[in-house]
């Protein structure tokens, strides 16, 4: 039976905690696995409403290219504009939206082996990751560096990715490279490097197209040496309808590990609908949402 006493005590209790209480489920809230979208695969690359059109396909997040990059000495990113970036920053945080990288996407065209100006390149990424508090930043190798192909760029690739890791420590931030390699290779490649600020942005359809096993290349790399996912397949089918990838295989193996972040939806779009933007990103975000933060 309740005293009064009880009664009284608990009745402060509740007042002290209330405006606690959208902090405490909040917290509650917080996802082992968050599932985003990127800018440029939704048709927005570096524009404002991509944001909304993320909240709208039920995202949590958003991975912001940095322009395009050409001849350029550096990328055509609009979010090198102060005010540019305050008007994504206000946007995610009113439409509860995380920003969770920024991509270098210029280099699956250009050599990052062999272009020059490297420096400032990534310097200005990793300034904009600064400035907008963004942990990870992709980084391709592109057709131009790909190590299976091209064997022999390797030494100046190692080279360049020991010149861009300090930038990236004194930041605090992390480069994610895509490669073309194994996962047993690849964890070669970043004993080579030998910093904690280059890991690899793993993506589901590299050994898929090359017929390894996902889970298997994922245990080899570690949960220590991969900092973000790419989580789809090439186009074709949805990833629900998809029959080489066993989605709660993935799960298992990335609990097993202990690893969490973001999985990221770049392709996985219908044959048949291409352009079908919000049906497209919209079921495959159901689906990982189905298969990562409601199990």
């Amino acid at each position: 039976m309740m005293t009064r006493r009880k009664f009284l005590t608990l009745a402060a209790l509740s007042g002290v905690l209330l405006p606690f209480a959208p902090m405490l489920l909040a917290r509650g809230q917080r996802q082992r696995y968050k599932i985003a979208v990127i800018d440029l695969m939704i048709l927005k690359r570096q524009k404002l409403s991509a944001l909304q059109l993320a909240k709208e396909i039920g995202a949590d997040g958003l991975e912001v290219d940095m322009g395009g990059l050409g001849n350029r000495p550096t990328f055509d990113n609009k979010l090198a504009d102060p005010e540019i970036r305050k008007q994504y920053l206000d946007k995610a945080r009113e439409l509860n939206l995380e920003i969770c990288s920024l991509a270098m996407t210029g280099f699956y065209a250009q050599s990052f082996a062999k272009r020059d100006g490297i420096e400032k390149t990534i310097g200005d990424c990793i300034e904009t990751m600064m400035q907008m508090n963004i942990k990870t930043a992709f980084l391709p190798m592109g057709v131009q560096g790909d190590l299976v192909k091209n064997p022999e760029l390797r030494p100046q690739i190692i080279e360049r990715l020991k010149l861009i890791a300090p930038m990236a420590e004194k930041a605090g931030v992390v480069i994610g490279i895509e490669t073309a390699l194994g996962a047993a290779e690849e964890v070669k490649l970043l004993n080579e490097v030998g910093s904690k600020a280059i890991q690899i942005y793993f993506n589901f359809s590299n050994p898929l197209e090359a017929g390894r096993d996902v889970s298997e290349e994922l245990m080899i790399l570690g949960k220590n040496r991969i900092c973000q996912i790419h989580c789809t397949d090439k186009d074709g089918v949805w990833l629900e309808n998809n029959t080489r990838i066993d989605m709660k295989k993935v799960k298992a193996t990335l609990d097993k590990m202990g690893w969490k972040g973001w999985l990221v939806i770049e392709r996985s779009r219908d044959a048949a609908k291409p352009q079908d933007v919000k049906g497209n990103f919209g079921a495959n975000t159901a689906f990982m949402k189905s298969i990562f933060q409601n199990a």
